[in-house]
């Protein structure tokens, strides 16, 4: 059976088709370059200031992100770190999350991820369970050491297949008190399984075998293999959900050169990780609140309702919204529940 490629918000591609394109291991960014002018897909907002800063992660990674604070500031305040899409950078979706929560009184933080964005990292366009996890601890490190926020006061948000590591990272870090994960992606799953988990054992197999002789490959050339993404042009003949994130990532409404999804793509034995470290293993140990928000008409939304499932506790919420796919929470602002989201916070950031 042909195995279910990963596309668009996943864009982990197809992973058979390796060898097109490489890029070198000696790639690196020990000198980041980071942009000064305003670059996002979004609108800026007169009700917010704006300031890009660096932290490191356990790794020594280097992180960078967009620190939205309230014109308002004062005194000690709430704070949210936000990340996501999976191949996205903060310009794009997490960047307006952050920001339209910072409007209604949250410090917040959009950051891009290890080895993906501005951010850090030797190899490029890598994901990593542990890593990834990480980098939302990270981002909350760095909260901590802001004079204006409360450090008993952070949650996080995880769109699309940072849902899923945002509910690894409230596992892990208690210091998380409350977590939304928005149209959310189990990426371990997908990965591990296909979509709607048609993948066999046989299958599974057969690409950790694919996968591994591809990194022979990559060490002896030096060089990584890329993985397939969104096309370039669309036929038509497209599954529906790929319309969609080529209507985002693709266009003008969401495209960003520096989003693996909208101007690259993924290393095609990143997946190696992700097919065998399940990161919703310990989804029933986490004790902090839980808002998981889906479209109805989400080709993912099986993934959120997966998850609930494994939540424990009277403090978890499940929110379908009716009408809407798996893109549409990506930008439209009169789709995605702010006012929900905003109220969740302020209830459990107290």
């Amino acid at each position: 059976m042909k195995l279910i490629s990963v596309i668009g918000c996943v864009a982990l591609g197809s992973l058979l088709t390796a060898g097109v394109m490489h890029y070198r291991y000696t790639k690196t960014t020990d000198t980041l370059q980071l942009t000064k002018e305003w670059d996002k897909v979004f609108a800026k907002s007169d009700k917010v200031d704006t300031r890009k800063v660096t932290f490191k992660n356990r790794y020594g990674i280097t992180l960078v992100g967009d620190l939205y604070l309230p014109k308002d500031v004062q005194g000690k305040m709430p704070a949210i770190a936000v990340s996501g899409p999976f191949g996205a950078v903060k310009e794009q979706s997490s960047g307006l999350y952050a920001q339209t929560m910072a409007e209604r009184g949250f410090i917040t933080l959009a950051f891009d991820p290890s080895f993906t964005g501005e951010s850090g990292g030797n190899v490029r366009d890598v994901a990593s369970p542990d890593i990834n996890t990480e980098d939302f601890s990270a981002a909350v490190d760095y909260l901590t050491t802001l004079d204006n926020v409360d450090e008993n006061k952070i949650g996080i948000i995880g769109i699309c297949g940072w849902g899923g590591f945002a509910l690894n990272a409230a596992a892990m870090d208690t210091r998380i008190k409350a977590t939304v994960t928005s149209t959310m992606y189990d990426m371990t799953r997908v990965s591990s399984k296909g979509y709607n988990d048609v993948m066999s054992a046989d299958d599974l197999y057969k690409l950790r075998e694919r996968l591994n002789a591809q990194r022979t490959k990559d060490y002896k050339s030096g060089t990584f293999a890329k993985a397939d993404g969104l096309p370039e042009k669309l036929t038509g003949n497209e599954p529906q959900f790929v319309q969609d994130y080529y209507g985002y990532y693709k266009t003008p409404i969401g495209f960003h050169k520096r989003s693996i999804n909208s101007n690259g793509h993924w290393n095609t034995t990143s997946a190696l990780s992700l097919i065998t470290q399940p990161i919703l293993a310990y989804a029933d140990t986490i004790k902090s609140p839980v808002l998981m928000i889906h479209g109805e008409k989400a080709h993912s939304r099986y993934f959120s309702e997966g998850a609930y499932a494994k939540l424990t506790g009277n403090n978890k919420e499940l929110m379908i919204i009716p009408g809407a796919n798996h893109v549409d929470l990506y930008y439209k602002t009169d789709v995605i529940p702010f006012d929900k989201m905003e109220q969740f916070f302020k209830n459990n950031l107290k």
